[in-house]
């Protein structure tokens, strides 16, 4: 990936040298760079208070009610697992996670969930359908409140930045059963054969 951001550059700067645009250039790097660390500083603030409000939750209990919550879910999507397991909670906690946005936040928590998957696992060496049902759901990324996105919508100066709420809502509620779906055609298909 470096290797095309570094292309694209010399690209850039290429063309700007031959077509005399080269300050234009330089200006839009500059410009370029100012925004990114404005953006970044923007995502601070808000990463940080979300992130504290998922380890509130955490040190509260809430993931526990919500694992219990979502048991009748997780018991029919996760067959192998039993249901006081601890990856159940993990996967609660990942999917609250992603729901509110905070892809950053859900990663370290959907690793951990994976790992324990891999702990009842009886082929280590391959993905149990578990850990294959739980990865289309986690890469489907079913959001109800993108905060991350909002938060460089914000930074950026957009005035509305709650208006892709219902969208993100119906196009990651889509992606989300979908993924779910596909997992099941394929462990039925992938039985068969």
């Amino acid at each position: 990936m470096n290797y095309i951001f570094y292309g694209l550059i010399l690209i850039s700067i290429v063309f700007g040298a031959i077509t005399g645009k080269l300050s234009d250039v330089v200006n839009a790097i500059l410009s370029g760079a100012e925004l990114s660390v404005k953006v970044a500083f923007s995502l601070i603030g808000i990463m940080a208070f979300w992130l504290g409000i998922m380890k509130i939750a955490q040190e509260c209990g809430l993931v526990k009610i919500l694992a219990k919550l979502l048991t009748p879910i997780t018991k029919i999507l996760f067959k192998d697992i039993k249901s006081d397991n601890e990856a159940i909670g993990d996967i609660a906690m990942n999917f609250t996670a992603n729901a509110l946005g905070l892809s950053n936040a859900a990663t370290p928590i959907g690793i951990k969930a994976m790992q324990e998957l891999q702990e009842v696992n009886k082929d280590k060496t391959s993905a149990s359908d578990a850990m294959c049902m739980f990865l289309a759901m986690n890469t489907a990324g079913f959001q109800i409140v993108p905060a991350t996105v909002i938060a460089v919508l914000v930074s950026v100066g957009y005035k509305n930045p709650t208006d892709i709420i219902l969208p993100v809502l119906i196009v990651t509620t889509i992606a989300f059963v979908s993924a779910i779906i596909i997992a099941l055609i394929f462990k039925k298909l992938w039985r068969v054969q």
